[in-house]
């Protein structure tokens, strides 16, 4: 118990990134240290890549791995606008054969893109911008670590709280309900919110129409069938993201046209 106490008070509180023109200011509890998240992610990147390797799903259409490259070689550049660490990150691009419509970024910037999101969105460059933005986002802020972070603070609560009521594993199973309704899924909702505007940003500054977010959500929506309660969702309603990507977006636009200008 002491231990699980200790756990409660030695989060840090960190500013992940700087707030570009979207302004996301918002600091972060981290118990979990970026080194232990970067480990795992490497070590979970690469046996996934070997198993796709195995498969022959690893970069596959040439094509498609030579123009999602070539727009991650321009987003990148622009993530020091946010963190400049980020551009000493060991970066890697690769697209896995696959019909499932996702793209993700590990932390430390090892990214996938499936085939399934280019192929059913008929996606354009714009568009494709728009979600390797929100995914290289992610790992900018370093959302992984802090969910690890919060489960990881949670669980210690739980356990404590449990011990001190004598309310055994029913009663702590009813917390963890608790916690994932009140505090997990909120923080997801936010986390998406916060990837959506630094990736239009990121979008902007590397010459992408950030207006084709809206675009990308609205081909998602079609896709993605029925949505779950707004409630009980991870992520926000379509409704909700594209009415909040309207408003990033047209601030952004600026950087955009200056970025057109010059290029």
């Amino acid at each position: 118990m002491v231990l699980a106490l200790g756990s409660l008070v030695a989060c840090e509180t960190v500013q992940t990134t700087q707030g570009g023109a979207v302004g996301i200011d918002r600091k972060q509890q981290m118990l979990v240290s970026s080194q232990e998240m970067n480990a795992a992610a490497d070590k979970e990147y690469v046996q996934l890549l070997n198993e796709q390797k195995a498969k022959g799903n690893l970069n596959r259409n040439a094509a498609q791995v030579q123009r999602v490259r070539a727009i991650a070689n321009r987003l990148i550049p622009q993530t020091g606008v946010f963190r400049p660490d980020a551009l000493k990150w060991n970066w890697e691009v690769n697209v896995i054969t696959s019909d499932e419509a996702n793209a993700w970024c590990m932390p430390g910037g090892k990214i996938a893109v499936y085939s399934g999101l280019i192929d059913k969105l008929k996606i354009t460059d714009d568009e494709l911008a728009a979600v390797m933005g929100h995914e290289i986002a992610h790992a900018l802020r370093e959302h992984a670590r802090e969910r690890a972070s919060e489960q990881a603070v949670a669980g210690s609560a739980i356990s404590i709280g449990s011990s001190l009521l004598g309310i055994g594993d029913l009663g702590k199973q009813g917390a963890q309900y608790a916690y994932m309704g009140l505090m997990g899924l909120p923080n997801s909702r936010s986390h998406e919110t916060e990837a959506d505007r630094i990736g239009v940003e990121l979008a902007a500054r590397a010459g992408y129409d950030p207006k084709a977010a809206i675009t990308l959500w609205q081909k998602m929506a079609k896709i993605g069938g029925a949505e779950p309660m707004k409630f009980m969702s991870t992520h926000p309603s379509s409704a909700d993201r594209i009415s909040d990507l309207t408003v990033y977006a047209e601030r952004v636009q600026p950087l955009y046209q200056q970025t057109r200008q010059t290029r």
